[in-house]
């Protein structure tokens, strides 16, 4: 993954001692004094981060900025200023500059911006190279991340699309479980037939009934017309149950027929007919706890359980959540017709740090909110709810999150681990900053690093 730093600077001398900063951190660097040829280096080059004075001959450090963002929108832009125009680096924050450093800058100060701003650009990249090579394998709408666990999913996804057996996709709710059961459809040998999706949740037993089986005309009151269902419209193609746990046990049996027989009869009916559609079943139930309470049918289970795909909640792949942000900043700034450019890296800091109990529902939603609400050009920190920015409301979302029987010393020393995991993410997982928010000593802080098995440096 690239490391490369472009700096434009008229003043040699910045140019040189910057430039010695971040080769001695090991990225590649390229200073440049004249911004008008740099803008022509950009156009040719694989740049991921540019760091701009403010004030230049031939073309301001504001003009830069607004170039980039018109030609190279995903690259993060750094602004130099003097103290005195501090005023004009603000009003460049929010135009959709990253981030600005006042001169003389303390090296350590640049170097957690640029950690930071290498971070987005990768997430940008790393977007785009991923909803390239989804869309090429599942179609243009598909789970994104770039996390091992996601990664697991996708490639399990990849393997099971060309057969016919029954997939039981499980997680929490807002996971993606549907874009899942879709992207399999879609890399399938029946990708140019019927995807049809049922909520077993949303409708009773007796209309559940008639929407999977179809009903003849006259069956019952009301039933005007013969009405086909659901799985004959599958036929050929696709069908997904979501939230298959909340079938009654009537309708578990009826469903099992139809898996072991493949015929059905239409409500009201006497007529056999042929059905062929793949299943793929989705719940947010651990589905043996129901088979033990009673409430699903052991070879029900069996039956759909052929190939698990576990979703992973989101605050378990936290390092997906900026290449999410940007991919939703993306689609409502062009369905909103919105210029939003990026976040701030504070935005980012909360963003990663929350537990997110709606997983990545609740993402979607928050990044739809800030399009429409925010004034400016750039997500801000006060652009998110409040949820996201209050403490106190943190860590309550949190315990809610934790079952009423629990053992006592594992969950604080899960909520530890968290509160360090969250610290680490705001300090830019800078060690000396993270134990500084947390009031404790350093060692101290290296020592619960090791024990929680929390990465250093991401």
């Amino acid at each position: 993954m690239g490391n490369h730093i472009l700096i434009i600077d008229d003043e040699k001398n910045y140019l040189l001692i910057l430039e010695a900063i971040l080769q001695e951190e090991g990225y590649t660097v390229t200073a440049l004094s004249d911004p008008v040829m740099a803008m022509t280096y950009l156009d040719e080059s694989e740049v991921d981060v540019v760091i701009t004075d403010m004030k230049m001959p031939g073309m301001t450090g504001q003009e830069v900025l607004e170039s980039v963002r018109k030609r190279h929108s995903h690259i993060p832009v750094m602004i130099m200023t003097a103290f005195g125009t501090i005023d004009r680096a603000v009003e460049a924050m929010k135009s959709g500059a990253f981030d600005y450093i006042t001169k003389p800058f303390a090296n350590d100060e640049i170097l957690l911006s640029v950690r930071k701003a290498l971070k987005l650009s990768h997430a940008e990249r790393q977007n785009r190279l991923l909803r390239e090579s989804l869309a090429e394998k599942f179609g243009k709408e598909t789970i994104i991340g770039n996390s091992k666990a996601i990664q697991d999913v996708l490639a399990l996804a990849g393997k099971v699309a060309p057969t016919r057996s029954t997939v039981l996709i499980t997680g929490e709710s807002g996971t993606g479980k549907e874009l899942v059961a879709r992207a399999i459809h879609i890399a399938s040998d029946r990708k140019d037939m019927p995807f049809v999706s049922v909520n077993c949740m949303s409708l009773n037993p007796g209309v559940l009934e008639s929407e999977l089986f179809g009903h003849e005309k006259g069956s019952f009151t009301g039933a005007m017309a013969l009405k086909r269902g659901r799985f004959e419209l599958a036929q050929g193609g696709t069908l997904f149950l979501d939230e298959i746990g909340e079938l009654s046990l009537e309708m578990q049996v009826k469903l099992l027929r139809v898996l072991q027989e493949r015929v059905i009869e239409r409500v009201g009916g006497t007529e056999t007919i042929a059905v062929d559609f793949r299943l793929v079943a989705a719940t947010n139930k651990n589905l043996q706890d129901e088979i033990a309470a009673g409430k699903f049918r052991e070879d029900l289970f069996y039956r759909l359980n052929v190939v698990n795909i576990h979703l992973p909640p989101l605050r378990e792949r936290r390092e997906d959540i900026p290449i999410l942000a940007s991919h939703f900043l993306r689609k409502f700034s062009l369905e909103n017709n919105r210029v939003v450019h990026g976040f701030t890296p504070g935005a980012v800091d909360y963003l990663s740090a929350y537990e997110w109990p709606g997983n990545v529902r609740q993402l979607e939603n928050v990044i739809e909110r800030c399009v429409v609400l925010s004034s400016r050009d750039v997500i801000d920190v006060e652009d998110l709810p409040p949820e996201l920015r209050d403490e106190e409301t943190q860590f309550k979302s949190a315990v809610d999150l934790l079952p009423l029987k629990i053992n006592l010393s594992e969950t604080l020393e899960k909520i530890e681990a968290a509160l360090i995991r969250r610290a680490m993410v705001h300090s830019g997982f800078v060690q000396v900053k993270t134990a500084e928010m947390l009031d404790v000593s350093k060692s101290l802080l290296q020592y619960k690093l090791k024990k929680y098995k929390i990465a250093a440096k991401n």
